[in-house]
């Protein structure tokens, strides 16, 4: 953990993580689907926010958490993605639910790409895309 990486002021956000919450938390086996959070925990996920957050503040990011998306059944994406962690007994592990990327010392997410150069990521791309 590089404490640098904060602005002053911020020193206390080397102690979060950012987690991803669709394919990384819950299985997200149908896509968009019909907007709820309708996924089984994935093996481990639960465990795991409950045993890093003995440490580390647990932000979980989610493009469900955007203000412009629409309501689904009446509620927000940021009160579905609450209600099903508090369904699976681990909201309380969690300090935040949103959509921007937070300051955090790691981001685990399961579309994430690891940046080392431009040369190798452009390449890669190539490949992947």
């Amino acid at each position: 953990m590089i404490e640098n990486d904060f602005p002053p002021g911020f020193e206390g956000d080397a102690k979060n993580i950012a987690i991803d919450f669709d394919g990384v938390v819950h299985n997200f086996d149908k896509g968009f689907h019909d907007g709820t959070c309708y996924g089984e925990p994935l093996e481990g996920s639960l465990d795991a926010l409950k045993t890093l957050s003995d440490d580390y503040n647990i932000i979980i990011f989610t493009a469900k958490a955007k203000p412009n998306r629409p309501l689904v059944n009446g509620k927000t994406g940021t009160e579905l993605v609450k209600d099903w962690l508090k369904k699976h007994n681990v909201l309380q592990y969690v300090k935040e639910v949103t959509a921007e990327k937070p300051r955090a010392t790691i981001y685990i997410d399961d579309k994430g790409y690891y940046f080392t150069n431009w040369s190798d990521t452009l390449k890669d791309l190539k490949v992947r895309l």
